[in-house]
């Protein structure tokens, strides 16, 4: 979903790192629907031995590392979480690693890097030490890219996304699934099943500020990061029910009617290890912008999305 918006937002700027924008490669398990003579399509498994060296064979100038296996099944599956979150991410570090230059690499990691108990807000210094196997892969990533940027391999940002919300399309296997589909369930005439207590607090970001991150995390000055390469990224920190109020207020109660209460144990105890909210300072210094409020999160699912769905 992050790919299909981010490459939308590309080929309409035509630029990025104030140079015109020539090809897009985009690499995912099936080959993605373009609509631009931009774009090159490529069907592959980054996790697959000589499947990287190919690829980066490409030459590329900027590499926008958005592959991996979501937080609900990294933790059902182990060894696919391995597979594709650590063995691949290491198998394409590796290909830039052995190939001429070094481009600029946009990790994304999570907010699952850290784990509790929480200082509130969460400083940016805090040690990350994550309670989920999909936390554990993400925090081996953004170890791998501060290192293999200090050694001049690549040139790495890694950026921790809150939760995306709200997504368009159906369901995943994440346990954040239901932040979204809390909203967009309603928002389309149909119920949607609230697994958590509403008290539930979390940081959440719009696909629109998600994507405004990926694009300024590759057009950033590194020389400001130094060796502390990965970044939390500024979200808007809201409980369950605040988000709730806030679908009342953009599309009305009987959208909110919609929403039904039933707890789900396994879900609640994994997002029960997520932290609540950042200070994401240092992000914020960078130029990095976060949505208004969960409002204009709505919105902008709404102006974006609701229509294609």
């Amino acid at each position: 979903m992050l790919g299909r918006k981010l490459t939308r937002r590309l080929v309409e700027r035509g630029r990025l790192r104030a140079e015109s924008i020539d090809a897009i490669d985009l690499v995912d398990l099936v080959e993605a629907p373009v609509d631009s003579g931009l774009c090159a399509t490529h069907a592959a498994d980054l996790s697959r031995s000589g499947v990287a060296e190919a690829l980066v064979s490409l030459r590329p100038d900027v590499v926008f590392h958005l592959a991996g296996v979501v937080s609900g099944e990294a933790e059902a599956d182990f060894d696919k979480g391995m597979r594709v979150n650590l063995d691949g991410t290491r198998q394409l570090f590796d290909a830039l690693r052995l190939a001429p230059g070094a481009p600029r690499v946009v990790y994304t990691s999570s907010i699952a890097v850290f784990g509790a108990p929480f200082p509130d807000p969460i400083p940016d210094d805090f040690h990350p030490t994550p309670l989920t196997s999909y936390g554990t892969q993400k925090l081996i990533g953004e170890a791998l890219l501060a290192d293999y940027s200090r050694r001049g391999f690549l040139d790495g940002v890694g950026i921790r996304l809150p939760t995306v919300s709200v997504r368009p399309g159906s369901p995943n296997a994440a346990a954040s699934s239901f932040f979204s589909g809390i909203i967009r369930e309603p928002l389309a005439g149909r119920e949607a099943t609230l697994p958590v207590s509403p008290d539930v607090r979390h940081s959440h970001a719009s696909p629109r500020a998600a994507v405004g991150f990926l694009v300024h995390a590759a057009e950033l000055d590194t020389s400001r990061l130094g060796p502390r390469r990965n970044l939390t990224m500024p979200g808007v920190s809201v409980t369950v029910a605040e988000q709730i109020e806030a679908l009342g207020r953009v599309a009305g109660p009987a959208v909110v009617d919609l929403i039904r209460e039933e707890a789900d144990p396994v879900v609640a105890a994994i997002v029960a290890g997520w932290p609540e909210r950042f200070d994401a300072v240092r992000a914020g210094s960078l130029g990095f912008e976060a949505d208004g409020s969960y409002d204009d999160i709505i919105r902008a699912y709404v102006e974006d999305d609701l229509g294609a769905c």
